[in-house]
């Protein structure tokens, strides 16, 4: 089985291609660290992936889909791209938490956190259990609210002093944990979930207030 594995929830703009059997192995991936250019890149990414593995779209047999936590914006380009090929193709597309996505590439072998960016000071987190399964949330707080003692991810690494954790990679979701952490769903041949992004705050764009209506005595 051949997935497209796709992530825009993190500062990486990841794209990539895997061949599922009894394991996943990635045949080509594509990696931009640029918070900016998620909608840019993610479809460059993903066809240069298909490309560079010799895959052609038509034979994708699903497509895996991080869906964050993570910023409005940046979770808008990696879901609309992948349902829109998803529609094109007539395949399937698995959303997973972008944090299972990274614990899953941990292989930690002891209970853990996963800690990702959330922007005004804020983390994103979950708890995993030694197996890599998610144990608690995900949840959206201040850093030096939470105790852990061990985490993997990009907001572990740039608030690690406020947690007084050690710190591990991965740091960001990748092809291989996408689709590791989607296997169960691409084996089964189940319904594929809602393409919901986990967003767990309101967006920092809000439609503005109606205008005041101005009177004169």
């Amino acid at each position: 089985m051949l997935v497209l594995a796709l992530d825009t929830s993190t500062p990486a703009v990841t794209a990539g291609v895997a061949e599922l059997t009894t394991s996943a192995t990635v045949l080509a991936e594509r990696v931009t660290l640029d918070p900016r250019a998620h909608g840019e890149l993610i479809t460059p990414h993903a066809l240069d992936a298909a490309r560079e593995a010799g895959v052609a779209l038509k034979d994708l047999a699903a497509i895996v889909v991080g869906a964050g936590p993570g910023p409005f914006t940046g979770l808008r380009a990696g879901l609309a791209t992948a349902a829109a090929l998803g529609h094109a193709l007539g395949i399937p597309v698995h959303p997973v938490c972008s944090l299972d996505a990274i614990a899953r590439q941990a292989g930690l072998g002891e209970p853990f956190h996963v800690v990702t960016d959330a922007r005004r000071r804020e983390v994103y987190w979950a708890a995993y259990d030694a197996d890599g399964l998610r144990t608690d949330g995900p949840h959206v707080q201040a850093p030096a609210e939470l105790s852990i003692s061990l985490a993997a991810g990009d907001g572990a690494r740039l608030y690690a002093e406020q947690l007084g954790a050690r710190v591990v990679e991965p740091y960001y979701p990748s092809t291989a944990g996408l689709v590791a952490a989607a296997r169960e769903a691409l084996t089964s041949g189940a319904e594929p979930a809602p393409l919901t992004p986990l967003y767990l705050r309101r967006p920092d764009a809000v439609e503005p207030a109606a205008r005041k209506r101005v009177t004169t005595a």
